[in-house]
């Protein structure tokens, strides 16, 4: 029954996904730290990271159960179902948050005056899709969020080579957001909910979401010179280059069918090649 439990709950966060951004908050902890930091900051940094992102998981599903029950496509989910109960979800939110906040003060005291904003910037963007289009990039703002904890948690103090790397992972999440956007855009419209797919049309927004991705490609190269990076480095972003390139060339505005491949599949490989040549290049220099 217990395990059975947390198997629900870790599908109602999409625990798998943690893969995302985890990978760009270790490489940014390994930068601040010119190596590995001491293992009670690792730890700590882990901590804080999954808690943040299963009880922003957790909040966004509580918040947006009336909608996903109205969607054909999401109302399977756990909430609409009644497989987890309403309770469940704001204590596992309690839960997740409470952990992120044992995490700062272990840190360093400006994790503890930042933590206030990080859980602002969360509950907020569960409520955008409700009244700006812009809701694809407040979620990556939320998710970039990861690289710059990490080098605060290391350094005390935020470095400039976290908040590229912060942009990095807010346009790769908005420009991978917006093509699984673009699956909802019949519903989206009918329901007066805003998104890019529905202010610019699935055409626009997809040529949008290129364009991010381009720009996070540039961001990583920019920080090739500004880190000392070495051609290890290089060589995981050329391989991410070829990999955005492909999630766009397998969507369409007339064929959606491989929309979960592009935006999931696909960017879980992204995040963890990046990590992989960057920790090489670190390492084996």
């Amino acid at each position: 029954m217990v395990f059975k439990k947390l198997k629900n709950y870790s599908e109602l966060v999409m625990f798998s996904h943690t893969l995302f951004s985890l990978p760009f908050a270790a490489i940014s902890m390994l930068w601040a730290a010119k190596g590995l930091p001491s293992i009670k900051v690792v730890l700590w940094i882990l901590v804080a990271f999954v808690g943040a992102r299963t009880g922003a998981n957790a909040l966004n599903r509580l918040i947006d159960k009336d909608i996903d029950a109205k969607n054909p496509r999401t109302a399977g989910r756990h909430l609409p179902k009644g497989i987890v109960k309403n309770y469940e979800v704001v204590i596992l939110s309690i839960i997740s948050f409470s952990l992120m906040a044992l995490a700062a003060f272990k840190l360093n005291p400006l994790c503890v005056k930042l933590l206030p904003l990080a859980i602002i910037i969360f509950i907020f963007y569960s409520y955008t899709k409700r009244f700006t289009y812009l809701c694809h990039i407040i979620l990556g703002i939320a998710c970039g969020g990861a690289p710059v904890g990490a080098w605060i948690a290391v350094t005390g103090k935020i470095g400039w080579p976290s908040i590229v790397l912060g942009a990095v992972v807010m346009f790769w999440v908005a420009g991978f957001d917006i093509i699984y956007g673009s699956q909802d855009y019949d519903f989206d419209k009918k329901e007066g909910l805003f998104s890019i797919p529905v202010r610019f049309g699935i055409k626009h927004a997809l040529e949008i979401s290129s364009f991010f991705h381009i720009i996070a490609i540039l961001l990583l190269v920019y920080l090739y010179f500004i880190m000392n990076m070495g051609f290890l480095y290089l060589i995981g972003v050329s391989i991410d280059a070829i990999l955005l390139y492909i999630e766009h060339k397998i969507v369409s505005p007339n064929n959606l069918s491989n929309v979960k491949i592009a935006s999931y599949s696909i960017n879980e490989v992204v995040s963890v090649v990046l990590f992989l040549f960057t920790v090489a290049d670190i390492f084996l220099r």
